[in-house]
């Protein structure tokens, strides 16, 4: 397993070197690296997949939501490791699509982990933890009303990315940010779905 990760640098040189060494990376070879109790890696990873055009993808928002709820639901209950279905975890990209997308989304990473730092450590402690794993039980319940709504489940992805980063660099403020971006977002789609 690897050494705990701290920002999105870390998480993505982690990936480039995931595929460097394996020509094609499955989430299953993501999650055996990172450790199966890493909610906030996951959280993170299925985020920036939700907040990319990866999510115009029919089905993606249902996917994401169905992985969102497995693990959060699994964090819920206390287990020691997070249970996933094969089939979800054979999905892989290649090398070249990976490196590709690495290459675009490292240079804004790095802006990103200059404004993270530990700070309201109650929001991101254990307990803030479950609270944000029951936040996002909620999410992927409701998920598929922000199939509705245009944009909507990519403000969710930059909202649950964000999350995720606030669990890794244990960044409070972000995390209250993401809460509020989340809450915004839900009631945007209750109004433009009445």
């Amino acid at each position: 397993m690897v050494q705990e990760l701290r920002n999105l640098e870390q998480l993505f040189n982690h990936i480039a070197t995931l595929a460097s060494e394996n020509g094609e990376v499955s989430l299953g070879i993501v999650v055996e690296s990172i450790g199966h109790r890493s909610f906030g890696p996951l959280l993170l990873i299925i985020g920036l997949t939700l907040s990319s055009p990866l999510s115009g993808i029919p089905g993606m928002t249902s996917i994401s939501a169905a992985f969102i709820f497995l693990i959060a639901a699994q964090l819920l209950m206390g287990r020691r490791f997070f249970w996933m279905p094969h089939w979800l975890l054979d999905r892989s990209l290649d090398r070249k699509q990976i490196m590709t997308g690495l290459r675009w989304i490292t240079p804004p990473a790095r802006v990103v982990d200059r404004l993270t730092r530990p700070r309201l450590f109650f929001l991101v402690s254990r307990s803030g933890a479950y609270v944000t794993a029951a936040l996002c039980v909620c999410i992927a319940m409701i998920m598929p009303v922000f199939e509705l709504v245009p944009f909507s489940a990519s403000a969710v992805g930059v909202a649950l990315a964000a999350l995720g980063l606030a669990l890794v660099a244990q960044d409070g403020l972000l995390a209250l940010i993401a809460f509020c971006v989340i809450g915004a977002t839900f009631g945007l789609a209750v109004v433009n779905i009445l």
